[in-house]
Formats: C-alpha cells, sequence, structure tokens
C-alpha cells in the first residue's frame, strides 16, 4: 500500500463511530415514542373504561334504590264518590207548535202554512206573530199552563187567569171581569190583541150573528105580547071602543098600556103568561150576548212559561201543509239534560251536587240534580220530518233526538245550575260530574288498596311505623270514590292522618336485576 493510501485510510477511519451513534439515538428516540404512545393508550383505554358504560349499566346506575313495600298515607277530609257522563244543554221549555184544527175559511181544503216570518234562532216575545195557517195567525202569550181547550166567551178556570193576565201584560185590560171569568172585559181585550197583530178574532158562535138576532127578536115579540095583554081593547093600537081617537098614540114598544077608567083589562091568566114569556126571552138573549164574542182556539196560540224565548228549529215552509210541527220554540232557563242507564239511575237522584264542565269555555259550574225520570224515555217515532232545504244536513237543527223513531233513550235526567248558565252553553256537549256520595264531613280516606279482609273476615289496613315495622289495623269502610276509601278504626286514635299504610309491595331490585 502506498504512503497516500494509507493517509487516507488513517484519515476515514475515526468516521465510523460518530454514524453509530447518530444511529443509536434514533433509536432511542423510536422506543420513547413507542413507550409514549403506548402510555398514552394505557391511560385512554382506562379513561374509557371509566367513562363510557353499557347500557344495562347505566340502567342498573340509574334504576330506582331496592324497595320492599308500597306506601301512602292517611289522609283527613271529604270523600265524594262521582259518576261521571255527558248532557246536553237545552231550554228548560221546549214547545212543539202544530197547529192542527185551524179554522180555514169556506172552500179551503187541508191546512197549509201561509206564513212563516221567523227563522231558526231568532228571538220571540209575548204577543208575536210567528205563523200563519190557513189565512188564521198563531201567536205567543205569557203563561206556564199549557193550553188544552179553546178559551169562549164564559168560560171559567184556571186557564181564563192565565189568559187575562197575560192579555194585561200586553197592555189589554180586562174590565171588571172576575179573575178566571171569561166576560166582557176578556172579550173585549182578546179582540184588541188580535186587532194588534192584524187579523179579527174568531167568533165563538160562527153562526153570523144568527142566535143572537134571533134573542133579540124574542124579547121584542115577547115585549109587544105583554103590552097586548095588559091592553083593554085588545092589541096595542087599536082605536079604544067609543073613542075618538083624538089624542090617543099608540104605545110603542118597551111601553105598558094601562087600561084606562072604565075600560076592560086583560085576564089576568093571559098577563102572567105574557110577563113569563118575557122573562124567559130576556134570559135567552142575556145567555146569547154572553156566549156571544171573539174566542181564543188552542190552534193559534202558545203559552210559554218565560220570554224572551227563541225559534229552535222550522219544520216547515209556506205553501206547505201541516203535517207535524211547524216550529219549535225555547224558553226558560238553560238546563242540562241526559239519559241514564239502568246502573247510574241507582245511584243518582233530585238534589245531589253536579259540576257542569264545558270544554269549549273551559269554564265550570256547579248545580244540581233536579229531575231524575222513574220511566224509561223514548226517542220521537218516526213520522213527518221537518222540511230540509237542498244541502242541509239532514242530522241538523230539531229538537234533539236520537233520529231513531222510537228507540230507547233510557232514564231522562236535568241538571239545573245554581247560577244562570251563559247564553254561549245553549246546545253545548257538556261533561257533568255528579257527587253520588259523600261523608258527613271529613274522613280519614285511604287508597283502596290499602284494604284487605283476613281470613276471619276482619278488614283491616297495615300501618308503617318510622322504624319500618308494621302492624295490622282493623278498620270499617265507608264511602268510596275515585280510588279511596273512608276507614274508620275499630279501636278508637289507633289510626290517624299522616300514617304511612301499606298499598303495595314492589319486587326488590339490585343493579337492575329482580330476584
Amino acid at each position: 500500500m502506498s504512503e497516500p493510501e494509507q493517509a487516507v485510510e488513517h484519515a476515514e477511519a475515526p468516521a465510523a463511530p460518530e454514524d453509530d451513534r447518530a444511529g443509536l439515538a434514533r433509536g432511542r428516540r423510536v422506543v420513547l415514542a413507542v413507550v409514549g404512545g403506548a402510555a398514552l393508550m394505557a391511560v385512554g383505554g382506562l379513561l374509557a373504561t371509566t367513562l363510557v358504560k353499557s347500557p344495562a349499566q347505566v340502567a342498573a346506575e340509574t334504576g330506582p334504590p331496592a324497595q320492599g313495600a308500597l306506601t301512602a298515607d292517611v289522609e283527613r277530609r271529604v270523600l265524594a264518590q262521582t259518576v261521571v257522563m255527558r248532557g246536553t244543554v237545552v231550554a228548560d221549555q221546549s214547545v212543539a207548535v202544530t197547529p192542527q184544527g185551524v179554522r180555514a175559511g169556506e172552500g179551503t181544503g187541508a191546512a197549509l202554512v201561509t206564513k212563516l216570518p221567523l227563522k231558526a234562532g231568532d228571538p220571540v216575545t209575548a204577543g208575536q206573530l210567528i205563523a200563519e195557517v190557513s189565512g188564521r195567525p198563531v201567536f205567543t202569550l205569557h203563561g206556564a199552563q199549557p193550553m188544552y181547550r179553546d178559551l169562549k166567551p164564559g168560560a171559567t178556570g184556571d186557564d181564563v187567569a192565565q189568559l187575562q193576565q197575560a192579555l194585561r201584560e200586553l197592555g189589554h185590560g180586562t174590565g171588571g171581569d172576575a179573575k178566571g171569568v171569561f166576560g166582557p172585559g176578556t172579550k173585549a181585550a182578546l179582540a184588541a190583541r188580535y186587532r194588534a197583530i192584524g187579523y179579527e178574532p174568531p167568533p165563538a158562535v160562527a153562526d153570523g150573528g144568527a142566535a143572537l138576532r134571533s134573542a133579540r127578536e124574542a124579547v121584542r115579540s115577547a115585549t109587544w105580547a105583554l103590552e097586548d095583554a095588559s091592553s083593554p081593547t085588545g092589541p096595542v093600537g087599536a082605536p079604544a071602543e067609543g073613542g075618538s081617537g083624538k089624542g090617543g098614540a099608540t104605545p110603542g114598544p118597551g111601553t105598558t098600556a094601562s087600561p084606562g077608567p072604565g075600560l076592560r083589562s086583560g085576564s089576568g091568566r093571559e098577563l102572567a103568561r105574557a110577563r113569563q114569556a118575557l122573562g124567559e126571552a130576556q134570559a135567552a138573549l142575556a145567555a146569547a150576548e154572553a156566549a156571544d164574542g171573539p174566542m181564543l182556539p188552542t190552534a193559534e196560540t202558545v203559552f210559554l212559561g218565560s220570554f224572551p224565548a227563541r225559534v229552535s228549529s222550522v219544520g216547515a215552509r209556506a205553501g206547505s201543509p201541516v203535517a207535524g210541527p211547524v216550529l219549535t220554540l225555547s224558553g226558560g232557563e238553560l238546563v242540562v239534560e241526559a239519559y241514564l242507564k239502568d246502573d247510574k239511575r241507582q245511584l243518582l237522584r233530585a238534589g245531589m251536587t253536579v259540576v257542569i264542565s264545558s270544554e269549549l269555555s273551559g269554564t265550570d259550574v256547579r248545580g244540581k240534580v233536579a229531575v231524575v225520570a222513574t220511566e224509561r224515555s223514548a226517542a220521537q217515532p218516526a213520522g213527518p220530518q221537518p222540511q230540509q232545504d237542498p244541502g242541509q244536513n239532514p242530522k241538523g237543527g230539531g229538537s234533539g233526538g236520537t233520529g231513531v223513531g222510537g228507540a230507547d233513550l233510557g232514564y231522562r235526567m236535568v241538571v239545573r245550575a245554581d247560577q244562570p248558565l251563559p247564553a254561549g252553553f245553549a246546545r253545548q256537549d257538556v261533561r257533568l260530574t255528579v257527587e253520588s256520595a259523600a261523608t258527613d264531613g271529613e274522613a280519614l280516606v285511604v287508597p283502596v288498596t290499602a284494604v284487605s279482609a283476613g281470613a276471619d273476615g276482619r278488614t283491616v289496613v297495615t300501618a308503617v311505623s318510622a322504624e319500618g315495622t308494621q302492624r295490622r289495623i282493623e278498620v270499617r269502610t265507608g264511602t268510596s270514590g275515585d280510588g279511596f276509601v273512608a276507614v274508620t278504626p275499630a279501636q278508637a286514635g289507633a289510626l290517624a292522618a299522616g300514617t304511612k299504610v301499606v298499598i303495595g309491595v314492589a319486587p326488590r331490585e339490585t343493579r337492575g336485576k329482580t330476584r
């Protein structure tokens, strides 16, 4: 080897250790990185196992604690048993106007509706014309007693007294007529009412006045006969025998001729008979005059207990024959009507407290059961139905009902509110909560599940002390309702408000598992 080559070899020899040191450094860095990453992964896994939980573990850790007996507190309060049902708000009085037997004029056929001035929803006042049938009016009057007969001059009774009062309320005085007697004053008042609505009153005696004219003629004839019987020379107007007629005027009707001096008078028998005939004729005339005058037919008026009323529905139109209710009127305060089945009928009676709830207005009104029928009600039998306008819902309108002729509705119950129901409640479907039973004042009350009967027949509740010990207390049960029952301990003071009683047993749960 030459010297230059040796010099080069000696110059390059020290470079080898420096490369080895650099490689070692890089190796250490890689190892450290691997170790650091492993450590980080270990820490991340540890954190993950701490923070991330399975659904079962979450349910176990968030579930309720282990339980044994379920308890509830004994309460002291008034307990009421309630019955809940639906009802419809309707008017206290509803009258279907069916003018049958209207006196039509000569040459007319079946009764036809000739005028209907009102429509459904219109208000109605006393004395108002509500329909016209075959040219005759139908109008309203104030009165609670329904009209069951034609009222004619000479009639007496409570219905006549009601007519007199209704006419006076409309400003038509009845003069000196006694209460309940259809006399001249009542005739004049009734005629005035008819003329006020634009009609002539129907005559009580439909003979054109023939009976009255005949009675008056009979009185005139009897008067003349008496005068003739009292005349000394025969018929009145004949000149006296031997008289010159000078100054001898003929007595007119209504005067009694007296026999002159020296003249022979009629026999006593003829005179007595003439006087009797005149008395009878005058009595017949008085009767004819009493019977003559206007009358009030049942077909021409409708009595309602209170006003203003309203038209609930219209069942006919002008020109249609009268084959059912022409219209239906509703009057009086609003009440709630419901129909009960047998099970509820046995629980309810008049006088029970009711809460009337309107879901539409969010209003609760208290009231009482006014009537619970003792007989079942049925829907209106099938028959001529009110005429409908084209496109009108055939189930709409009307006075209510099931639409099934003769269908059994159940027992009718009427609820009357303590305060008048708002007008907006009319025809609403409302909820009725009836207190069918209640304790006399406050009583000890427990859930019905707290009461049990033992093999010995005793009724007991199980009380739980603060330490968790249990003891059985004998009780007597009373009124129940809404899941609670009133109890009285057999031993006074054995049970008090606030005591915890067992109402059931819950399964013991441990970490989501039931054992």
